[in-house]
């Protein structure tokens, strides 16, 4: 609780030991599910940098608390604000967490006296940061969302989509303890103003391409030349001034994408292969934080192998040193990302209402995949082969859950095998040329070397 978890971990001088939204969004996850205690006091130590977000907001004429994008004791350390300041998304993925770990844990003393105070001063901020437009639209103008490649974008999708849900769970939470809400001085109106915020908010949606842009306006910005890029000129940013990047169709890391595993209940079926083929033919993958998000949405619209493609340069980043910077420290958060891989990918886990559901489904080069996850007091394992996944209930009371739509009772008196359905055939995406991940297998199936 007295220190972050750095972007390196303690493995090496990379970033000098700061943190990241790395944090609330890939490591934490893991943690939520496997060790919830250490979620716990990851985002303790956050609540105790919050006087110093709160006056950062203030110095920023905002209200609530502006969060630093990079910092190693609460103040923001990052010193190119469009990239930093900017993102201020890093609110909505604290929130997110938050609420995950409560949704984990059942752990309503954390909820009463740490999360609901991020709740509220996360979610002012957004009511403090957006506008109603004259067409009653909530937007959120002027920031940046995860992929760094756009800047100062106005209704980036993930930002008003995370924020829509920050101001949400916020106004439930106050619900659920309305004397501590007092406490921290929330008004009666407050509430309802967050809910009518969130229920206005505005998604860009482009109805001649089918997909949602990125931010407002973004597909019709001009497509990067990806065909006139040198190989030895990647990563863009040490070639290409930012402001050529930030006016072009390029993406550094998953942005839209992300949002699509983060807010998955907002887009269809469609919506979501529709999307991540568009994208996939813009995005470079610059970021260590890439792969991993990925292989997910890969997995969801039926692109197994592609997934499998991702996983491993998520999982193989260090130990293969992909991006020569080893030397530095590990990637924590893309290990992270290859376990989100695994289990959200591979293991199709989604949170659903009040419940855990999945729809795995295993890559050629995959046959078997084991996982374990806490629930509410739960402990359960689920394994899965091409052919069948078996949900186990290892200790705690009965839940229900779902596979691949069907919903059941899990008891711990008998494990639950269903069968899995074959998946979406579509064309295989393609990427920047050059930007490919490395197949993990050959063409007659044999698993690639190395």
């Amino acid at each position: 609780e007295d220190r972050p978890i750095p972007a390196k971990g303690l493995t090496g001088p990379g970033y000098d030991g700061h943190a990241f939204w790395d944090t609330e969004a890939f490591v934490l996850p893991l943690l939520t599910r496997t060790m919830p205690a250490a979620a716990a006091s990851a985002l303790r130590w956050r609540h105790s940098t919050l006087p110093i977000a709160l006056e950062r907001a203030r110095v920023l004429g905002l209200e609530g608390a502006a969060f630093p994008w990079r910092t190693i004791d609460g103040h923001e350390c990052s010193g190119y604000w469009p990239a930093g300041t900017a993102a201020f998304h890093i609110n909505a993925d604290i929130a997110d967490a938050v609420v995950r770990y409560v949704d984990a844990t059942d752990d309503d003393d954390f909820e009463r006296e740490t999360g609901l105070d991020l709740l509220v001063h996360t979610a002012r901020l957004w009511r403090s940061l957006g506008y109603t437009d004259t067409q009653g639209r909530f937007r959120i103008d002027g920031v940046t969302g995860p992929d760094e490649y756009s800047a100062l974008a106005d209704n980036n999708v993930f930002t008003n989509l995370m924020a829509e849900q920050n101001l949400r769970t916020a106004a439930d939470a106050c619900a659920r303890h309305p004397e501590r809400a007092a406490e921290l001085g929330v008004a009666a109106d407050e509430p309802s103003a967050w809910r009518s915020a969130a229920e206005a908010m505005f998604i860009p949606y482009d109805e001649r391409l089918g997909v949602h842009p990125q931010s407002e306006g973004f597909t019709e910005h001009e497509v990067w030349d990806f065909a006139a890029t040198p190989p030895d000129h990647y990563p863009l940013l040490l070639h290409y001034h930012y402001f050529d990047l930030y006016r072009k169709q390029v993406v550094k890391q998953p942005d839209l994408v992300h949002a699509m595993l983060l807010r998955t209940d907002v887009f269809t079926d469609e919506q979501k292969a529709r999307n991540f083929d568009y994208y996939e033919r813009i995005t470079v993958r610059d970021s260590s934080l890439s792969a991993g998000t990925q292989a997910v949405i890969a997995a969801e619209v039926g692109q197994t192998d592609l997934a499998y493609d991702y996983l491993g340069e998520s999982a193989l980043l260090d130990l293969h040193d992909l991006e020569h910077n080893t030397r530095d420290g590990v990637h924590i958060a893309a290990l992270a990302g290859a376990w989100i891989a695994l289990v959200a990918g591979f293991g199709g886990l989604r949170p659903r209402g009040d419940s855990l559901c999945f729809a795995p489904r295993l890559p050629a080069g995959i046959d078997r995949l084991v996982f374990n996850l806490l629930y509410r007091k739960r402990r359960l394992r689920i394994t899965t082969t091409h052919a069948s996944a078996v949900y186990e209930l290892r200790e705690g009371e009965p839940m229900e859950t779902s596979h691949h739509g069907l919903a059941f009772t899990l008891t711990a008196a008998r494990p639950v095998s269903w069968p899995i359905p074959p998946a979406p055939v579509r064309p295989r995406p393609s990427q920047p040329p050059g930007r490919e991940p490395a197949p993990r297998r050959f063409r007659n199936g044999s698993e690639q070397p190395g």
